[in-house]
């Protein structure tokens, strides 16, 4: 039997999405269209959305992530026209005090009460904060989980008991205080792929995002997986897998492949270069971090998430259904090409077809 499996979507809170291609859609980020976007989804059921927060893109002629919206901000306008979805804001732990994080979320709760949640950013892209002179030095990526540590036990002091006199290397809190609090709990989602990223969501998180890997090959990413389950057995906490995965669907496999096939044409390599060279920064990452992930050489970077799924609609049903089936996963979050037609694409004609969203399509 086919385990269920929520599905989100990835809003596009930075220009043109995923595809870093001079002949994919082109479009800037709004709140007029995150908010289509996330309503739309919301009407088909879909279980939450999430945005990034990203504070220097890519460049390149296509300018990627050159243009960004800011995460809780928008979070915040989407919560209130929205009324079941869940919502998920980034906070990118050097710039934002834990404190201010909570009480932000908090914020958010009072205006969709149980429907809040904060992703974790440790940050990999050191020009983002260089920019701002917020960057520790290159010796962060040693200790950029330390941090989180201590930034999420923070933020867990003051939701659940109002205060925090929390003493540690890198925050010392002194009585202080958050009121109101959350009206329940407030998740927690991190998105490490590296050895001690999968330790720290293993200790803190409530889901980790993983990707999926190389085209229409669902469950590749599954071996990967396997530690964040070790792991969670490890610390006895609830800890799923949140699979990132874009989907290319037409009402044919070859009409599907021919949209792929002219996105790869126009890929941007100057921006990719400028991930190569910033990722490259990161010196003590593992094999399975998302810096040596963002540089590896698989012929699929034009989706600069790797995993994509590009066949007819049956056919990414079938694969969607596949990944339920991991140990571990719990959900998908979704990306599309163009969002507004691929979700209800997805909605019309991909869930009906799914037994792993058999709740969603009124069959429970």
């Amino acid at each position: 039997m086919v385990k269920p499996l929520d599905v989100g979507i990835f809003i596009p809170i930075g220009n043109d999405g995923w595809l870093i291609s001079t002949t994919a859609p082109h479009y800037m980020p709004t709140f007029e269209l995150n908010r289509d976007i996330v309503l739309k989804a919301e009407s088909y059921g879909f279980d939450f959305a999430l945005s990034m927060i990203k504070l220097r893109g890519f460049g390149g002629k296509t300018e990627h992530w050159d243009h960004n919206l800011e995460s809780f901000t928008l979070m915040a306008g989407i919560a209130a026209v929205t009324k079941k979805i869940k919502l998920f804001a980034s906070t990118a732990i050097l710039t934002l005090p834990p404190a201010l994080c909570a009480r932000m979320a908090t914020t958010i709760d009072s205006i969709a009460p149980g429907r809040f949640g904060v992703n974790i950013v440790t940050g990999w892209q050191a020009a983002e904060y260089e920019q701002m002179s917020l960057w520790p030095g290159d010796e962060y990526f040693g200790y950029r989980y330390d941090y989180a540590e201590e930034y999420v036990h923070v933020m867990k002091d003051l939701w659940n008991k109002g205060s925090s006199d929390f003493k540690g290397k890198h925050f010392q809190m002194h009585d202080c205080k958050l009121s109101p609090q959350p009206s329940g709990k407030v998740s927690v989602i991190a998105a490490g792929q590296s050895n001690r990223g999968i330790k720290f969501a293993a200790e803190y998180a409530d889901y980790n995002f993983c990707t999926a890997k190389g085209i229409n090959t669902p469950t590749a990413f599954a071996p990967a997986n396997q530690r964040l389950v070790d792991a969670a057995k490890e610390t006895s906490r609830d800890v799923g897998a949140m699979v990132l995965i874009m989907c290319i669907a037409d009402e044919t496999d070859e009409a599907a492949l021919a949209k792929w096939n002219k996105y790869r044409e126009g890929t941007d390599h100057e921006a990719l270069a400028w991930i190569a060279e910033q990722t490259g920064k990161d010196t003590q990452a593992d094999q399975l971090s998302t810096a040596r992930r963002l540089v590896s050489s698989t012929g699929d970077k034009v989706n600069m998430n790797g995993g994509t799924l590009v066949a007819s609609y049956a056919g990414v049903a079938q694969m969607l259904d596949e990944v339920s089936d991991v140990e571990g996963v719990k959900g998908v979050m979704l990306t599309f090409d163009e969002f507004l037609t691929g979700v209800d694409n997805f909605g019309k004609y991909i869930q009906p077809l799914m037994k792993s969203r058999s709740k969603a399509n009124g069959l429970s």
